[in-house]
């Protein structure tokens, strides 16, 4: 028979086994909602519960565009009333303290540009000579 040369190799490195676990989930869990049917009906000999319902609010028609339009509380529309006032009065009470104010100053400013319109005229007459 024949010898085939054979390769004399150093021994494999050792090399460590690793074990892998399967992952694991944490499945969510809930209470089930329970909705009744829409056709579901309160069982005989049984009393109904006492719903409180608030009456709905007040309502005014305008009879040219056909709409209604709900009337606000109380406590807004005094609430509306008292600002729209108290912006009314404050406007005209400023517009009359300020009015003279604003006359005497724009008189002194109306005063200065001509004045500057003047000098600049002045200064270009004397320029031009």
């Amino acid at each position: 028979m024949i010898e085939i040369p054979s390769a004399n190799l150093p021994k494999a490195l050792d090399v460590p086994q690793m074990y892998f676990k399967p992952p694991t989930a944490n499945v969510p869990s809930y209470k089930p909602m329970v909705i009744p049917p829409a056709d579901l009906e309160r069982p005989r000999d049984t009393e109904a519960e006492p719903t409180t319902e608030e009456p709905a609010p007040p309502k005014l028609q305008i009879p040219v565009l056909d709409i209604q339009m709900p009337i606000p509380e109380t406590a807004v529309v005094v609430t509306a009333v008292t600002t729209a006032v108290v912006a009314v009065a404050t406007t005209s009470v400023t517009q009359t303290l300020f009015e003279p104010i604003k006359k005497k100053v724009q008189k002194q400013l109306q005063a200065r540009v001509n004045k500057w319109k003047e000098n600049r005229k002045k200064k270009k007459d004397s320029s031009e000579s």
